[in-house]
């Protein structure tokens, strides 16, 4: 029998009582972040999307797959390396699975492709690979971060290698697409010496005999390449069999841990460049490495680090808005304040919302386990601010 107080109405007694004896209301679950997720997977150079996609799925195991406490939902787009199809999928991901974050991007041309549809929405676009000069200066977007860096930077690196080492001849010779250019630039901008040809090929071509026979012809110093996926690992078997190997080949995004396993003994010894290696000696290195190499049982390229990397930098700028991601400018500035531990060790954005970082000259080893990877030779540049920040006029708010 319920106890009777005075003055107050007994249905209102009976209603509360049966509130007191009711389970407890169940609170609703946040919402989950969505991520659209652009990594090539078809063709040719599916490894290098391959390590994209598995390093943020790392990072979201490892954050229990939730960004700033809240969780999280991948979307994961193939963009079979054509930009027409990259931009019909991630429209669909914008508009009809409502992305908060488009994520990773293997090459510069689908990057360019997607831009002004994403930035566009108001979506924030992170690439953990592709860095064109076109977005980093003039063309610089609020709404666009990347984690790797400027293409021309990498390729700089080896430009400064050739330089230091006293070669006066160099053969240059790269894919016919925005990066294939930026790659020249990059090694031009320091590299002093005469460039005795400048070939560039079709980022479908897998059969280098016509190139080779002409270095065996012209016998530079060095060569310089920037091949990825299936062409690096064409023209690195066929540059060791036409026995130009005592010719120094000096490469990016060639001789890596996407082709290493297909190249094999071909690449020892070859060079490259890059802001990250997979035997850098630091605490969230070692774990990353340690744990994708147990998870995915195959040693994590650059592609796989930038990622890595992405999904740690989201992470912290989510928490630094209390999950709320209503307020772009509030998201943009937790993003640009990098509030995580990278991979590469200290990691900050310029003012184009690109790394400022250090690079590194690599050599292709093999480990005592019989693996292949690079590893750090000697550091390059320190703290480099990419050669186009410069010309960034990005407003202060969206």
């Amino acid at each position: 029998m319920a106890f009777q107080v005075p003055g107050l109405p007994r249905r209102t007694l009976l209603a509360s009582s049966a509130g007191l004896l009711a389970a407890p209301a169940v609170q609703a679950q946040p919402t989950p972040i969505k991520i659209g997720l652009v990594a090539l997977l078809t063709g040719p150079a599916a490894a290098n999307g391959t390590h994209l996609r598995d390093g943020w799925m790392l990072g979201m195991r490892q954050l229990n797959n939730q960004l700033g406490g809240r969780p999280v939902e991948t979307i994961v787009i193939d963009d079979e390396l054509r930009p027409d199809v990259a931009v019909t999928k991630v429209r669909a991901a914008i508009e009809r699975d409502k992305v908060d974050f488009v994520v990773g991007v293997v090459f510069s041309n689908v990057l360019a492709a997607i831009m002004r549809p994403v930035t566009e929405s108001n979506t924030f676009l992170i690439s953990t690979n592709a860095g064109p000069s076109t977005f980093a200066g003039r063309g610089c977007n609020p709404f666009f971060f990347t984690t790797s860096y400027n293409n021309d930077q990498v390729h700089s690196v080896m430009g400064q290698v050739a330089q230091d080492a006293g070669y006066r001849r160099v053969f240059v010779m790269t894919p016919n697409y925005q990066a294939g250019r930026d790659a020249v630039a990059g090694f031009k901008s320091r590299f002093q010496g005469t460039v005795v040809d400048e070939v560039y090929v079709p980022l479908t071509q897998l059969d280098f005999s016509a190139e080779l026979a002409r270095i065996a012809s012209m016998r530079p110093d060095a060569i310089f390449t920037f091949m990825p996926g299936g062409l690096g690992v064409n023209l690195v078997r066929q540059y060791r069999q036409a026995g130009l190997a005592n010719i120094p080949f000096l490469s990016t995004f060639t001789v890596d841990e996407a082709t290493l396993p297909a190249q094999g003994e071909a690449a020892l010894g070859f060079f490259s460049a890059a802001s990250w290696a997979p035997n850098m000696d630091n605490p969230v290195n070692r774990r990353f490495v340690s744990e994708f190499e147990a998870a995915f049982n195959y040693v994590p390229a650059t592609y796989a680090a930038q990622s890595y990397d992405a999904a740690n930098l989201l992470n912290a700028a989510v928490r630094r808005v209390g999950g709320n991601l209503s307020d772009k400018n509030a998201v943009r500035a937790a993003i640009a304040a990098a509030d995580f531990q990278s991979v590469r060790g200290p990691f900050r954005f310029g003012v184009n919302q690109y790394p400022v970082q250090d690079f590194w000259q690599l050599q292709v080893a093999r480990r005592p386990d019989g693996k292949f990877q690079t590893e750090t030779v000697r550091k390059v540049l320190e703290a480099n601010v990419d050669p186009w920040a410069a010309e960034c006029r990005m407003a202060a708010r969206i």
